[in-house]
């Protein structure tokens, strides 16, 4: 197997190139979780990997509770389905709060005003369904409870891992928080060699080919927790040895790299990118610092069969969406007609008409 083969499998494992899904918790739910600090290009992460969808279908999901937006691994955002967010953060709650303690100690962020901040919550949003995250603060404060200097983040960040808060329904374009227990009813817990094998299973399904290193970035999980994760599923995939690395994926894609050439406008984040240690099965050295900045910034790309080969960026207004792009390669008519066609599907989820620049 060639770097250029793990990059095309990658695009249908993840359902890209080759997407069944009808729903956005049928995509959220295949991938495991979806990284989604950018709210707005997570919902293309999700658009691009429907049939036939639109931002209205992800954003319906999204506030009837069916899809989550919360810290979850690594820690930053992700997107989860809410089958699955219970049993996550069970699986990755602990390691992720124990590495936060040295930062609440530096905010003056002890146990007992940790509790008390989550007194907070539950009083307030036990009279109402969801509440913002001003709103929140505006509590904190009443109480004496110091919101500066990054300590609402972490607040609200450990209410979060706590199993406390979620993302509720937005309010327009604000994004608010709810009760968990409110959001999602039926709770769904496994014991962690279930949840590990589970996350396994998913993950190599999702994303592979991938390496055991690949999962650890993505799960954030400890080198014994992945390695006995993997030993759990392991005999469910095929393993293939690329430069020393052993890449392991599902048989089921094992032939997708015969696929078509194809061309993608992949948002910000994605994981087809980010989901990885070692990125160069899809961008070369050079290329990647124009994709990807020192300090972790990932730009929304060009994937043409699996290879980044620019970058681009949306203006978006009431009726339109002005695209500017950045190629790294010439191009010629043919890759023309394909970016554009990817591109009128990027409009077509948003609902607008396409001005190219």
């Amino acid at each position: 197997m060639e770097l250029s083969e793990i990059s095309n499998i990658r695009l249908a494992s993840q359902g890209i190139s080759t997407s069944t899904f009808k729903t956005a918790k049928q995509v959220v739910s295949w991938m495991g979780a979806m990284q989604a600090q950018d709210f707005a290009m997570s919902k293309w992460a999700v658009g691009i990997r429907l049939q036939n969808a639109t931002i209205t279908d992800f954003e319906d999901a999204f506030n009837r509770g069916e899809i989550i937006r919360t810290h979850l691994m690594r820690p930053t955002w992700h997107l989860v389905s809410a089958d699955d967010i219970h049993w996550l953060l069970e699986l990755t709650a602990p390691k992720i709060k124990s590495g936060m303690k040295s930062r609440h100690k530096e905010l003056e962020l002890s146990e007992d005003v940790i509790a008390k901040t989550s007194r907070i919550i539950e009083k307030t949003l036990s009279a109402k369904t969801q509440i913002t995250r001003e709103e929140l603060a505006t509590e904190f404060q009443k109480e004496g409870i110091k919101t500066d200097e990054n300590r609402l983040s972490h607040i609200l960040f450990s209410a979060e891992l706590d199993g406390l808060i979620c993302s509720g329904p937005a309010i327009g374009n604000k994004q608010t928080y709810a009760l968990l227990s409110e959001r999602v009813l039926n709770k769904k817990t496994l014991t962690k060699d279930e949840a590990l094998a589970k996350l396994a299973n998913r993950y190599f399904t999702s994303h592979g080919p991938a390496t055991v290193k690949d999962f650890a970035w993505w799960s954030g999980l400890s080198g014994t927790e992945v390695k006995k994760a993997l030993d759990f599923v392991k005999t469910a995939f095929i393993a293939e040895t690329v430069n020393s690395e052993t890449y392991w994926f599902s048989g089921a894609f094992s032939e997708s790299h015969k696929n078509k050439p194809s061309v993608h406008l992949l948002p910000a984040y994605d994981e087809f990118l980010i989901s990885y240690t070692d990125r160069s099965a899809s961008i070369s050295k050079v290329d990647n610092p124009k994709a990807i900045s020192n300090n972790g910034i990932f730009r929304p790309v060009i994937i043409e069969s699996g290879q980044v080969i620019g970058i681009w960026k949306r203006t978006i207004k009431k009726e339109t969406v002005s695209i500017e792009t950045e190629f790294f390669i010439p191009y010629g008519p043919s890759m023309k007609l394909h970016f554009e066609d990817a591109a009128k599907q990027y409009v077509k989820f948003l609902r607008k008409d396409l001005l190219l620049r």
